[in-house]
């Protein structure tokens, strides 16, 4: 659920103003109303250029310290020092590029030199003082001619892959005219170029250790001094968003706070001496979002903000599809074998992780527990269909067919889109007034009452003749109501006319919508099938062979297929699911977004 919010006008006197930016910073609730735009604010932009300095050190050193493991030093710099270890460490960054820049052109140097072997330039600058000059050629093996050995003294060197590499012997002066390319050739030779590279190697080392200590060393300097200036930042942009009036003596300024602490932040203002306002929040004015929901929806927040927030009008759509989005993923999983997996390796991870992963191990837990739930009923364990192994004979006419989760994917796909137009009246009631919400109600009891009267003899379940009866006059009275009333206020030939559009728009889009559930059945298949598809591998490949080559080419088999059927049903399970909670819940339940993540004034 969205938690409401009360919003606030503070006017205070301009030498009080600094105390009472910082009195609420402490109190920490208010969520300063943006009225000026910082792109234009100079030194705001300089703290956030400051910040992403240090947010990119912070992420350099956070991965040297998960790679040396070493004990981090505590911190204590300010910005000022804090910038400075970011300049020493860009310093160190960019002498560990030089070094990578030059090993990258000592290997091709070398690999060149492999070609033409070991030889000391020395010998063949002394040639040249004698008066001989040795050049070195290349040139593709067709193209090479053996005169050039008569007429250039051309030794032949190396042939690689239908290159021939060659040196000629002549007298300094003499015109060589050949097919050749002059190559250019390194200024050392191979064994000098060798010690280069060992002796670049162990600097790289040494550099490399070098920032491992700087990383733990400095890690939680660069924390600190990231919070100082986000302090900074917050404070600045507090005056900001501030409203000078009476020639700059009164100072005013707007903000939000959770009604539930705004009792807490008056006592504790009305204290100081301040004066505040309550003020009436505007329809079309952006309100920000603080999400609030019980411990099994708040794990779904996370998949909510990777679309957008809602915006403070409508209703926080985490809770509505939280059960389908853990619904889909089994689905899509589609194994019981390796939902249990996803749930017992999530187990083993969540002992030492973070709270922030934690909640998202809980989260793939309860993904691991639909799997394993619609998987059991499937009757597929890591590949294995249950319905096909003798010792289950008896049972294996309750597992689920194929054809029955085809028809259960699409049940549930029309139920969803149900229920999202059920919330996007219900919202439409609450935006506008009970009376614009009418028409879009009607359309639900018309399309509930319709798949009672006319899809439920397709399941084979038969109603009574009376209350098919009552489903037509529900769908009947729901359209009259639909055609007439769509739009409260304007006559009835324009609510007639859009009454036959919406209805347009509504048979072709249910339709499509319905349509795109059956990937779920489609996906779940797939992926047990591949299951099967790896074992049947692992039995007839290695027939024939002796028992314990048999025992290890089959796990071989076996760990790698059912890996990569693992890898392909995770991403699959993640991204469909996405897809029909972002496109076809949130169009039917005509979620808007847009809302802004509340962020209170307070100290980081």
């Amino acid at each position: 659920m969205i938690v409401k919010m009360s919003k606030y006008a503070f006017m205070v006197y301009h030498k009080e103003y600094d105390a009472f930016l910082k009195e609420l910073r402490e109190l920490g609730v208010l969520h300063v109303k943006e009225i000026n735009s910082i792109k234009d604010n100079a030194d705001l932009q300089t703290l956030l250029a400051m910040r992403r300095r240090l947010a990119s050190a912070l992420r350099f050193c956070a991965g040297l310290n998960k790679q040396s493991k070493r004990v981090l030093a505590l911190g204590h710099a300010d910005k000022e020092q804090g910038l400075r270890l970011a300049e020493e460490l860009e310093a160190l960054q960019e002498k560990k590029l030089k070094l990578m820049t030059q090993k990258a052109a000592l290997e091709k140097d070398m690999a060149y030199m492999d070609i033409w072997g070991d030889f000391d330039f020395t010998n063949i600058r002394l040639l040249r003082d004698a008066g001989y000059a040795v050049d070195f050629y290349s040139c593709p093996t067709s193209h090479y001619e053996p005169k050039w050995g008569e007429e250039y003294n051309a030794f032949l060197v190396n042939n690689v892959q239908s290159v021939t590499y060659f040196v000629t012997v002549t007298k300094v002066g003499t015109p060589i005219e050949v097919d050749a390319e002059r190559a250019k050739m390194p200024a050392k030779g191979l064994k000098e170029l060798q010690a280069d590279y060992s002796q670049l190697i162990a600097a790289t080392k040494d550099l490399e250790e070098e920032m491992d200590v700087f990383a733990a060393q400095h890690y939680n300097d660069f924390v600190e001094a990231d919070k100082l200036i986000q302090d900074e930042f917050n404070y600045q942009n507090a005056w900001a968003q501030t409203d000078h009036e009476a020639a700059d003596r009164l100072l005013i300024l707007e903000g939000f706070v959770p009604s539930e602490e705004a009792q807490s932040l008056e006592q504790a203002l009305a204290a100081k001496g301040y004066y505040y306002q309550p003020l009436e929040i505007n329809e079309e004015e952006p309100v920000p979002i603080k999400l609030r929901n019980n411990a099994f929806s708040r794990l779904f927040e996370p998949i909510t903000r990777m679309f957008s927030l809602p915006n403070y009008t409508e209703f926080d759509p985490t809770p509505f599809f939280a059960p389908f989005f853990m619904l889909f993923f089994g689905l899509c999983f589609g194994d019981g074998g390796y939902g249990l997996l996803v749930i017992l390796v999530c187990a083993y991870f969540k002992r030492k992780a973070s709270q922030q992963v934690k909640d998202y191990l809980s989260l793939f837990q309860y993904f691991g527990l639909a799997a394993l739930i619609v998987g059991t009923c499937t009757g597929s364990i890591f590949g294995v269909a249950l319905a096909t192994v003798p010792a289950l004979a008896a049972v294996k006419d309750y597992f689920v067919s194929s054809d029955n989760l085809m028809t259960f994917s699409i049940i549930i796909g029309l139920v969803q889109i149900v229920f999202g137009k059920t919330v996007a009246a219900l919202k439409t009631m609450q935006q506008k007034g009970t009376k614009y919400g009418i028409a879009p109600m009607a359309w639900v009891f018309v399309i509930i009452a319709l798949l009672c009267a006319l899809g439920l003899p397709m399941l084979h379940v038969q109603l009574p003749s009376m209350v098919v009866n009552v489903c037509f006059g529900i769908a009947g009275l729901g359209l009259i109501v639909a055609f007439l009333y769509n739009s409260p206020g304007k006559n009835v030939f324009l609510n007639l006319g859009t009454g036959l559009w919406n209805t347009y728009n509504m048979a072709s889009g249910l339709l499509g919508d319905t349509l795109s559930y059956i990937r779920l059945f489609a996906i779940g298949l797939t992926g047990s099938i591949l299951g099967g598809v790896f074992n049947s591998l692992a039995i007839d490949m290695t027939e024939g062979m002796n028992v314990f080559l048999r025992i290890i080419v089959m796990l071989l088999i076996l760990l790698l297929g059912h890996a990569i059927n693992f890898g392909l049903c995770t991403i699959s399970s993640l991204v469909h699911p996405l897809r029909l909670i972002f496109v076809e819940y949130y169009k039917n339940a005509e979620f808007e977004g847009g809302g802004k993540d509340y962020q209170p004034f307070k100290k980081a």
